[in-house]
């Protein structure tokens, strides 16, 4: 990874699971909302405007995260394709990290949902923040 995006995300206590830790399935909502950020913050695009779908989400768990802890996901883009690219994240807490993941997001046709190549502002953008070199 070239550079890292941040963002810190709440425990809320709706979060946890009878253990006391958030559920795993948390743990995706957590880096939707680096996606999220990263998109709108780094792209420049909302994300009600965006025709991103998510291809393959992988999450491995490492320990825990209680409502004490107060998560930082970290987020880089590792691999950009003409039509998609793939984020690898890293949930942070103090104690180390929480969980890996990674996903591949599909730019599509908002009409067709068929995928279709990424415009070329967002291409270059990726490719400054994250040090790629764009798709040939």
């Amino acid at each position: 990874m070239s550079e890292k995006f941040t963002t810190e995300v709440p425990v809320r206590f709706r979060d946890l699971d009878p253990h006391d830790h958030v559920n795993h399935a948390v743990y995706a909502s957590y880096i939707e909302a680096a996606r999220i950020d990263y998109i709108e913050e780094v792209l420049g695009v909302r994300q009600q405007e965006a025709a991103f779908v998510i291809a393959n989400l992988e999450i491995d768990y490492k320990r825990p995260v209680t409502l004490d802890d107060e998560p930082i996901v970290e987020l880089a883009v590792t691999d950009l394709g003409k039509s998609s690219c793939t984020m690898e994240y890293e949930i942070l807490t103090e104690d180390g990290v929480a969980a890996t993941a990674e996903t591949t997001i599909v730019n599509t046709d908002a009409g067709t949902g068929r995928p279709e190549p990424l415009p070329d502002d967002i291409v270059t953008r990726i490719s400054e923040f994250d040090g790629l070199t764009p798709p040939a």
